[in-house]
């Protein structure tokens, strides 16, 4: 009764063993799609930012607050994203260099210059303000890009 016992109770490991193989397994991915999806709408506000600039379009302050919604939502999960073993997909292509894990305080600081810069363009109350504000963010985009992302091939 023990043997049998003993064997069942090691069969549920096992099998809790695969389970967790089976969740885990695309965390990568997941966690690759998450930065990509994040970056890709921090261009697309820069879509609604350049015309701004240009003077193409006039300020527009509800505009410029959706653009940066539509990122929080997009990056929402952001630690998740960047988080230890998030490092490589499983099949998906990253162009996140190795630095961003192992020089984690030099990421984090790229970040928040970054993360300041947004504050104060979404803080602009009129196109003056935006408009000085926003080479900075353009500024903290290429801080992390520089050092934290391989070109693309």
């Amino acid at each position: 009764m023990k043997l049998t016992s003993l064997a069942l109770g090691g069969l549920a490991l096992v099998g809790a063993g695969l389970m967790a193989t089976s969740v885990f397994a695309g965390a990568g991915d997941d966690a690759v799609k998450g930065r990509q999806g994040c970056m890709k709408a921090h261009g697309a506000s820069f879509g609604v930012f350049m015309p701004i600039m240009k003077g193409e379009k006039p300020f527009d302050k509800a505009a410029v607050a959706a653009a940066f919604a539509a990122e929080d939502a997009a990056c929402a999960d952001w630690d998740k994203f960047w988080a230890a073993g998030a490092e490589k997909g499983e099949t998906l292509e990253t162009w996140a260099k190795p630095e961003i894990w192992s020089d984690r305080k030099g990421f984090e600081a790229a970040g928040g210059v970054w993360y300041n810069a947004a504050q104060a363009v979404k803080g602009a109350a009129d196109e003056a303000s935006f408009k000085s504000a926003i080479p900075g963010l353009g500024d903290g985009c290429k801080g992390c890009h520089e050092k934290f992302r391989r070109p693309k091939a």
